[in-house]
């Protein structure tokens, strides 16, 4: 007796099923992982860097969506950063398939004041997300730092500008800031390795 061809075909892909390794669907792979959202009251605590286990992932408000972030279960450590801000620090604990949110609140960091001569420079940087450091201190992500309505008010003098991304390369730039002067640093980051990010956005090993 003949047999059809379409038996031939679903009998072939039988066969072919069962000697390929299970591999865990989109929905299973999932499950395995646990989603943490982040909320703020204040536009400052809504722009705040986040930090998990020691490397940036990013600020408060834009962390949703294809931006959601997905972590293995136990315990992360969130730490959230502004200019002139103490940081906030906190311990979560994530289960499998669960979703929790975070609250940033930030606080005004003792003693924290402008300069009273102050020069604004003007940092714009692509992609926004980046973190920016002046002199070794974390000052904001791009986004906040550059535009037509965006400046960051700083002491004349000398100052080193760095700016970082996982995935990118690090952007290091010093300029020199006289009173009244208006000044913009201004680039685009170059693609790179992760394993290039520096103990600023990404813990020591």
């Amino acid at each position: 007796m003949r047999r059809s061809q379409p038996f031939l075909v679903l009998l072939a892909a039988f066969f072919l099923a069962a000697l390929l390794p299970d591999a865990p669907s989109p929905a299973q792979s999932s499950k395995v992982m646990g989603e943490v959202r982040f909320e703020g009251d204040t536009s400052t605590d809504r722009d705040a860097g986040v930090w998990i286990d020691g490397e940036y992932v990013g600020y408060v408000k834009e962390l949703k969506g294809n931006k959601k972030v997905l972590l293995l279960p136990g315990k992360h450590v969130v730490t959230a950063r502004e200019a002139g801000y103490t940081d906030s620090v906190k311990e979560i604990v994530v289960e499998p398939g669960d979703l929790q949110t975070v609250d940033i609140k930030m606080s005004l960091a003792p003693g924290a004041a402008e300069p009273k001569t102050t020069v604004a420079l003007k940092v714009t940087i692509h992609p926004k997300r980046a973190a920016v450091f002046l002199d070794g201190n974390y000052v904001g992500h791009a986004s906040e730092l550059g535009g037509a309505f965006h400046s960051l008010l700083v002491s004349p003098g000398k100052h080193h500008i760095k700016a970082e991304l996982p995935g990118y390369r690090t952007f290091e730039t010093e300029v020199t800031l006289l009173p009244g002067q208006k000044s913009e640093v201004k680039t685009e980051l170059i693609k790179g390795s992760i394993e290039a990010a520096s103990s600023d956005i990404k813990k020591s090993q």
